[in-house]
């Protein structure tokens, strides 16, 4: 048990803690942006084009719901509600495009620092 808690302590130290929480408190607000980037600008732009019907009451109704004649619900509708998964598809296709970009550039910059200073050092 010594080495682990050992090993758990230089973890600590490294400062990797840290890290990993700001990046997890960044990244829970961005979620934050892109969700509604995706719902509140996006979506409704998309219902527009669609006929004005909102893209999360999309459905496939399987079975139709079953009233009495007083108009209580006797057997519930069944249906397949596709809708919301869209929506939840385009706000995960936005935040990996935004990621691959950010990625992306921070990649060429480093590239591009390494090779200033190879040219420095030649």
């Amino acid at each position: 048990m010594g080495k682990f808690s050992a090993d758990f302590k230089n973890f600590i130290a490294k400062g990797n803690v840290v890290d990993m929480a700001v990046g997890v408190v960044v990244g829970g607000a961005f979620n934050k942006i892109v969700t509604s980037l995706v719902n509140d600008v996006i979506m409704p732009l998309v219902s527009l084009l669609v006929g004005g019907l909102n893209v999360t009451d999309w459905k496939w109704v399987i079975r139709e719901a079953v009233l009495a004649a007083d108009g209580t619900v006797v057997s519930a509708e069944t249906a397949l509600c596709y809708g919301n998964f869209i929506q939840t598809v385009i706000d995960f296709l936005i935040v990996a495009l935004t990621i691959f970009t950010v990625l992306r550039v921070f990649t060429k910059l480093q590239r591009k620092r390494k090779d200033d200073a190879e040219e420095k050092a030649a």
